[in-house]
């Protein structure tokens, strides 16, 4: 394991600003596990990531599966940590109280394999169907794959939302899509195969039988509790929490008509605009990242 040394990760800072202003005894203790995993490696790498990060070579060819359990827990730079882990904050707050911390934190460890598993699956098919062997060389890092499961998740257990993608006014039941073809548009040096790999696995979870299959293998483990979907409401405005698509906004109203996600984002948002603290942040930088060839 080596350190990371270097420049001041100004991302870093501003993410564990932004946990200070949410509070620790807010955060679910899994999401802060999270958090905290994620925080530590970005900080103390095991490897370089070009020897964590998963690719159809890597992972089907030469047999080297313990990166499917190293590759979304390295991230390629600060800013790549930030906007994942901040989204990451978002969702577990919202998602770990419904499903417990029991359930969200097996979720959390298998939806992490499986997207991997998903993801090469995916490279290989674009290799066999355009004829490019570069795409099994695609290498990639991040969290974000896991991000957008549980935003399929959280859109199945709180519908009826409506999302603003780049202005657009979209049905959150098809917001994660509209994100995943925008993320790609703005930033094309993001992992496609990695966000998409990871809406599957969310909808196999939602739509599909990986819950009954987690439910089978963890037999009477874990004391379930499928919280029940609420009826549909709709917010005045919903923001993708993770990625500031556009101009940052000012907002003065925390609580018309928006959720206590929502709420959350915007309260913690406005305090950093008015302590000037994103005056120099990227707004379009990516938050899933492709390494290329391995």
């Amino acid at each position: 394991m080596q350190r990371r040394q270097g420049r001041v990760n100004a991302g870093l800072l501003l993410l564990l600003y932004q946990i200070s202003q949410v509070g620790l005894q807010n955060i679910p203790s899994v999401t802060l596990g999270v958090l905290a995993l994620n925080i530590f490696f970005f900080l103390n790498p095991v490897r370089p990531l070009p020897e964590v990060c998963i690719s159809v070579n890597e992972g089907f060819y030469r047999k080297n599966w313990q990166r499917l359990l190293l590759s979304p827990v390295h991230h390629a730079d600060d800013w790549h940590l930030y906007y994942n882990m901040i989204s990451m904050l978002w969702k577990g707050i919202m998602l770990e109280k419904k499903l417990k911390s029991t359930w969200f934190a097996y979720i959390i460890v298998v939806f992490s394999v499986l997207i991997g598993v998903v993801y090469m699956a995916l490279e290989f098919m674009l290799m066999k169907i355009l004829d490019d062997p570069s795409y099994e060389m695609n290498c990639a890092v991040g969290f974000s794959g896991v991000l957008f499961a549980l935003k399929v998740l959280n859109n199945h257990y709180n519908p009826g939302r409506v999302s603003s993608v780049l202005g657009l006014q979209i049905s959150s039941k098809y917001a994660c899509w509209v994100e995943l073809v925008a993320i790609h548009l703005i930033s094309p040096g993001t992992s496609f195969a990695g966000h998409l790999a990871g809406i599957l696995v969310g909808l196999m979870y939602t739509r599909g039988p990986l819950k009954k299959i987690m439910e089978a293998c963890a037999g009477g483990i874990f004391s379930l509790s499928d919280p029940a979907r609420p009826r549909d409401y709709y917010s005045d405005y919903y923001r993708y929490s993770s990625y500031p698509y556009g101009t940052p906004r000012n907002y003065y109203d925390y609580t018309g008509g928006l959720t206590e996600e929502e709420q959350l984002e915007r309260a913690v948002l406005n305090s950093l605009t008015e302590r000037g603290l994103l005056l120099h942040m990227n707004p379009y930088r990516p938050f899933g990242i492709l390494l290329g060839e391995a």
